[in-house]
C-alpha cells in the first residue's frame, strides 16, 4: 500500500506539471497594469525606404483589436499630433508620457520601429523582408509592460541550391515584381501580426475584449 501511495503521489505530481507551463517572459507588469486600450505612435523609421513608416502603421490596429485592445484609430492619433506642430515620428516617439495620457487618455502606448523594410538584391537572391522591434509602456506609471520584436521575408519556406545562372535571373526579375507590386506592404502586415498578436510565450497578453482574456495558459 505504501509502495502503491507513492506511486500515485509522483503521478498527481507530474500530470500537474504537465498541466501547467511557466512563461519564460516575465509578465509580471504587464498583468499589474493590464491595459485596456492602446496608442500606437507612427513607428520610427530605420529603414532606408520611406514608406515603411506609413506601411506599418496602417496595419497595426488589426492584430492588436484581436488580441482584446481597443486601439486609438491611426488617423486620429496623426491628426492630433499634426495640429499640435508634430508629423514626424521621431517628435512624436519624444513626447512626455504625461502629455499623451493628458491628450488621448490611453492606459499605454506602444512604441515601434522599423528596423528593416523593402527589396534587397544580393546577387544570386532578391528578397523582401521586414523587420519591427515594439515596447509597451504604461502612460500611468512609465513601466514597460512589454516588448518584442519579429520579422517576415519572402525567403522563407524557399529551398536552396540549383542553377547559378537561372537563380541570377530569377533574382533580377524578383526584384522588379517586388517593385512594382508593393510586396513589402503585404509582409509588413505579417510582420505586425507575428509582432502583435497575443496567444505565445513572448508575445503580448490577451486584453479584456477577448474571451481568452486570463487565460493564456502560462
Amino acid at each position: 500500500m505504501r509502495l502503491l501511495s507513492i506511486f500515485l503521489t509522483l503521478g498527481v505530481l507530474f500530470f500537474s506539471g504537465c498541466a501547467t507551463t511557466k512563461a519564460s517572459y516575465d509578465y509580471g507588469a504587464f498583468r499589474e497594469h493590464h491595459p485596456k486600450s492602446i496608442l500606437v505612435l507612427p513607428p520610427v523609421n530605420n529603414s532606408n525606404d520611406i514608406l515603411a513608416t506609413p506601411a506599418v502603421f496602417a496595419q497595426v490596429a488589426l492584430p492588436l483589436a484581436e488580441s482584446g485592445y481597443y486601439v486609438f484609430p491611426a488617423s486620429l492619433v496623426q491628426e492630433t499630433f499634426r495640429q499640435n506642430g508634430l508629423e514626424n515620428p521621431n517628435e512624436m516617439h519624444a513626447v512626455s508620457l504625461e502629455k499623451l495620457y493628458e491628450i488621448f487618455g490611453a492606459d499605454a502606448v506602444l512604441y515601434m520601429s522599423v528596423e528593416q523594410y523593402g527589396a534587397s538584391y544580393m546577387v544570386i537572391s532578391s528578397d523582401v523582408v521586414v523587420k519591427l522591434k515594439g515596447e509597451l509602456v504604461d502612460l500611468r506609471s512609465g513601466k514597460s509592460l512589454w516588448s518584442g520584436e519579429a520579422a517576415a521575408s519572402s525567403a522563407e519556406g524557399r529551398s536552396g541550391g540549383g542553377d547559378p545562372i537561372g537563380m541570377l535571373i530569377s533574382a533580377l526579375i524578383n526584384q522588379v515584381l517586388h517593385t512594382i507590386n508593393d510586396d513589402s506592404f503585404t509582409y509588413a502586415g505579417i510582420a505586425n501580426n507575428r509582432l502583435l498578436s497575443a496567444g505565445s510565450d513572448g508575445a503580448i497578453l490577451f486584453g479584456p475584449r477577448s474571451k481568452n482574456f486570463n487565460n493564456e495558459g502560462f
